[in-house]
């Protein structure tokens, strides 16, 4: 492979946070050179020290009073990158680097309009009118796909759909077509499809506009699809560095071996192909789901949308059933219905449990933080029993045992936790009352591949030891495939297909099925 003028150079970058005692150093001779042109990902576990590496090669750190930073970051002629002036480091940050996150509807202002926001830039770094701004600013949104630009142009960031506002975020930061681009974890909130397309842009991207890329994502198929160079980080510092190749066909490390070995494939265990139903447990039959919304304006009428259609489906004792498809197909809308959420619709709905019970997708957001562990698993019990105080920390404890934490995290608080602690958490709330049956909504996308691997091998076995049934709703058709006995495919608020996975998966019969496998399939 043909050897690439350096661009960006990285030397013995240590980063710590100042503390009253003693620094606390995070990342500790961070070396990392990228040429131009060239995509190297960066990955690791939270934690590791990856964002903050790219905010400082951004110049961002400076911002943070707490924040140290010495070493040595060369960039485009720029051989004392950290020592650079705050004006000098925003005119390189608005012309030369470009920077886009994981979440647009956060970074987005929201009360300013798109168009506004592409052309922020433009108004602070050139000397543009206010008709060459705009023609600039159509012309990016155009470049990353966008076909309704007047539309988008006019709109604000809630009008659009998660893979536009990613566009959008791209579009803004390609603007002054700078020459190297920081992405970090740009996709990891979106579908497996608008994943493939954003993928695809940003490899477009680099190819027609030459702009090197600094991918920073926990997803290893993505890097790997994307980058020719892999950078491993683990606590502060890169424990390997090389080819893509070399790194995920040959691993040297252990930390990498172990990353690598968490991805999950399209491999299934031959048992969960041979079980055979047992009675139902949930059943869903000609199920229509209603909202009312109200038109622009204050005393505008209300008319009513209709957001599933005569969905059908049933889940048997001990069963995993996948739920799959777009953001906005109803995936979510019909989980709320079975919670008894949602009460306007129409059709039957049958189940055997009293008090269903959910795993949701962010277990910070879904965990009360100004209560303990134990108060939080207790609650269900003083609603729904009438167990005492000792019974229910007694069944606190044991559930917590079941999920592989100790009982000492009854005292602790939510934030005190890790994310696979908190998702376990979750996991023993879910299960507290013995249902029957619950459903997991997202409930590992937002970990890391090894603590994915980790709560997904705990429903494994939870499932296998209380035959409890799962709807398990996701968008990666990887740990579907893995963990589920029948998928379900939502589109547009219809089950367009339905069956055992390995059935739906090696023989699809509907077009958009085929389409979200062949978008898991890089």
């Amino acid at each position: 492979m043909e050897k690439k003028e350096c661009l960006l150079s990285v030397k013995n970058l240590n980063i710590g946070f100042e503390d009253k005692k003693t620094p606390q150093k995070v990342v500790t001779d961070f070396n990392l050179t990228i040429g131009f042109g060239e995509c190297v990902g960066l990955v690791g576990e939270s934690g590791s020290g990856k964002s903050l590496s790219a905010l400082a090669i951004a110049g961002l750190l400076k911002k943070r009073k707490n924040v140290i930073a010495d070493g040595e970051i060369a960039f485009a002629g720029h051989d004392d990158f950290l020592s650079l002036e705050e004006n000098e480091l925003c005119k390189l940050r608005g012309t030369d680097i470009g920077m886009i996150f994981q979440e647009p509807m956060t970074s987005l202002d929201p009360v300013r309009t798109i168009g506004w926001q592409v052309e922020e830039s433009l108004r602070i770094h050139t000397d543009l009118s206010k008709e060459e701004r705009r023609a600039r600013a159509m012309e990016a949104l155009r470049d990353v796909g966008l076909a309704d630009t007047e539309r988008i142009y006019a709109a604000y960031p809630h009008e659009l759909s998660g893979g536009q506002r990613q566009r959008v975020m791209i579009a803004a930061a390609m603007i002054h077509k700078p020459k190297l681009l920081i992405a970090d974890e740009p996709t990891t909130a979106l579908d497996v499809t608008i994943q493939a397309q954003i993928l695809e842009l940003l490899q477009r991207i680099n190819e027609k506009e030459h702009t090197a890329i600094l991918f920073i994502s926990h997803d290893l198929h993505l890097v790997h699809r994307l980058c020719g160079q892999v950078v491993v980080m683990k606590d502060g510092k890169i424990v390997e560095a090389g080819r893509a190749d070399d790194v995920f066909y040959a691993p040297k490390e252990a930390y990498t071996k172990k990353l690598v070995s968490a991805i999950p494939g399209f491999e299934r265990e031959k048992e969960k192909a041979e079980k055979t139903p047992e009675k139902t447990v949930l059943s869903v039959l000609g199920l229509n789901v209603f909202f009312d919304k109200r038109k622009r304006g204050l005393f505008g009428k209300k008319e009513t949308i209709q957001v599933l259609r005569d969905v059908s489906f049933s889940i048997s004792e001990g069963e995993i059933v996948g739920l799959v498809g777009e953001s906005g197909s109803g995936k979510s809308t019909i989980a709320r219905t079975l919670l008894g959420i949602n009460k306007n619709y129409d059709g039957t709905i049958t189940h055997a449990e009293t008090h269903p019970q959910m795993v949701f997708q962010d277990p910070f957001g879904s965990l009360n933080p100004s209560k303990t562990i134990g108060w939080i698993l207790e609650e269900p019990l003083r609603n729904f029993t009438r167990d005492d105080r000792k019974t229910r920390q007694k069944k606190a404890g044991e559930i917590l045992k079941r999920v592989g934490l100790g009982e000492e995290y009854l005292s602790r608080y939510p934030g005190e936790l890790s994310g696979g602690q908190r998702q376990r958490v979750c996991i023993a709330l879910a299960l507290i009352l013995n249902p029957k049956f619950f459903i997991a909504d997202e409930a590992v996308s937002a970990l890391d591949v090894t603590i994915q691997a980790q709560i997904l091998a705990l429903l494994k076995e939870l499932h296998e030891e209380l035959k409890t049934a799962i709807l398990f709703i996701s968008h990666d058709l990887r740990v579907v495939y893995q963990l589920c006995d029948r998928v379900l495919i939502l589109k547009e608020g219809e089950i367009i297909e339905q069956g055992p996975v390995e059935e739906i998966y090696k023989n699809p019969k509907e077009e958009y099925t085929k389409q979200l496998l062949k978008s898991a399939r890089y």
